[in-house]
């Protein structure tokens, strides 16, 4: 396995926390650092302090830190070779199998809690008619836009601009959705072999988009209040990634936002490494709860800051429609690169969306107010059904659960013989992992989730008992 990062001994310290009273000294060390691999904190591939600096750091003997290797090295957590340190690898059986997220587009049946997608609003079929009026006034040319729509690239400028970050319509490129913008962005920017900085967890999509540009995704983990950014600095400077790629609100899966101090450290890493960052915009218009956080871009964007947007989850799926926010130069430069790959995007579902941004503000509002109410009857549900923990999300679209022991595979497939689909945790892990974790959606109506809860209830009691936690109090985090 290559090695991306070496992480400190006070790192390192930071990561494992304290270690557990009432066991042996070294077996706790040595379950906090599996467990730390396992759940994403301390990605594979990480090269970890020598013995020696281990116990120094953290008061130990040596004896005790190389007892804790040993035991990591036989359960295939660390690998060691002579003259060149130890690296952290995930245990054999634990990578990811759960492949991409696919969504089921049956109406009825099973309850589909594997894709983060709600339905249009009610205004949307308002919408498509006053679009298809307006279509006659576009179908004179050719009905290419390789830029995007002249109207909804203002309208999309102003956006920006009303939000703190000062944009033209030049500044701007439509694309056919986020997942578009985003290979689009890789395929311009990234090189065959190059590494890219990536989030762990992360979106399935965006790791397969990394890997089909034939470029290596770096993991760096999420940290309570987002990506850590000590990690990503330490990665930006061993690793040399050519492209970082982050999302700074409501991070799917685990629903973190950035902090105004990090978004400017970002920004900073971004103009000091000279490296493109690029901000996933696609649930920044679903803040939940307190203020909305400040665009990551800044108010005077580095032409290393680079943003990406959708109306997906913002207004519907199936209005396939994403944008990049970028120095023009960067713009230009995508412009002739897509004209290879897909020549533009659909003016009527341009123009839909031009319709749509009349009432953005009202529109919003009430998709926020649909997705409170659909987040608090998913958290009661489970609360009062299952012993699992999950924090209240400001924002986004999912619960990232804590299920309190390493099912999260094995309960996806008994979840599907009770009538529930689910992604398990390891799906949205740069190598696997996260087997503790599992995200829930809150995206599909109150009476679902609740259907959906109950078939997770009895798979859980379904559980194979060599795999089945023990009971647990069911208490919020």
């Amino acid at each position: 396995m290559p090695v991306e990062r070496r992480v400190a001994p006070a790192a390192l310290s930071r990561i494992i926390g304290p270690l557990p009273a009432g066991t042996p000294t070294y077996r706790g060390l040595a379950d906090a650092v599996r467990r730390a691999v396992l759940d994403g904190g301390l990605p594979a591939g990480t090269r970890v302090p020598s013995e020696r600096e281990l116990a120094g750091a953290l008061g130990l003997s040596r004896t005790t830190t190389a007892a804790a290797y040993q035991r990591l090295r036989e359960q295939g957590v660390l690998r060691t070779r002579r003259g060149s340190g130890s690296v952290t690898a995930l245990p054999r059986g634990t990578d990811s199998a759960a492949g991409l997220l696919v969504p089921d587009s049956a109406t009825s049946g099973p309850v589909d809690l594997s894709v983060a997608a709600p339905e249009a609003p009610a205004a949307f079929a308002d919408a498509a008619r006053r679009a298809l009026e307006r279509l006659p006034a576009h179908v004179a040319g050719g009905g290419y836009a390789y830029l995007g729509l002249p109207d909804l690239r203002a309208r999309l400028a102003e956006r920006y601009t009303r939000r703190g970050v000062p944009t033209t319509p030049e500044q701007i490129l439509v694309t056919s959705g986020a997942q578009s913008a985003t290979s689009l962005l890789l395929a311009t920017l990234v090189g065959t072999g190059d590494r890219v900085a990536v989030e762990n967890p992360a979106y399935p999509h965006s790791l397969a988009a990394i890997r089909a540009a034939g470029a290596r995704p770096v993991a760096v983990p999420v940290a309570p209040d987002g990506v850590d950014l000590d990690l990503l600095e330490a990665t930006l400077r061993q690793a040399s990634p050519r492209l970082v790629h982050v999302t700074p609100d409501h991070q799917n899966p685990t629903g973190t936002s950035l902090s105004s101090e990090a978004r400017a450290r970002l920004r900073h890493l971004a103009t000091r490494y000279r490296t493109p960052v690029v901000g996933d915009e696609t649930l920044t218009d679903l803040t939940l709860d307190g203020e909305p956080p400040a665009p990551f871009l800044g108010a005077a964007p580095d032409e290393n800051l680079i943003a990406v947007g959708s109306a997906s989850k913002s207004f519907w799926g199936g209005l396939r429609l994403g944008w990049v926010r970028a120095h023009r130069d960067v713009v230009l430069r995508l412009g002739q690169a897509r004209v290879h790959r897909d020549l533009s995007t659909g003016l009527l579902e341009q123009l839909v969306l031009v319709e749509l941004l009349e009432d953005a503000d009202a529109l919003l509002a009430d998709r926020r107010a649909q997705l409170r109410v659909r987040r608090d009857a998913l958290l009661a549900a489970m609360h009062a059904a299952l012993p699992w923990r999950a924090n209240v999300p400001a924002g986004g679209l999912s619960l990232w659960v804590d299920l309190g022991s390493p099912v999260s595979s094995t309960l996806a497939a008994v979840a599907s013989g009770h009538g529930v689909r689910v992604a398990p945790g390891s799906a949205f892990g740069v190598d696997g992992g996260f087997e503790q974790r599992l995200r829930l959606p809150f995206a599909a109506p109150v009476d679902q989730l609740e259907r959906g809860v109950a078939g997770l209830a009895a798979a859980w009691r379904a559980l194979p008992a060599a795999s089945a936690p023990a009971p647990a109090q069911a208490v919020p985090i």
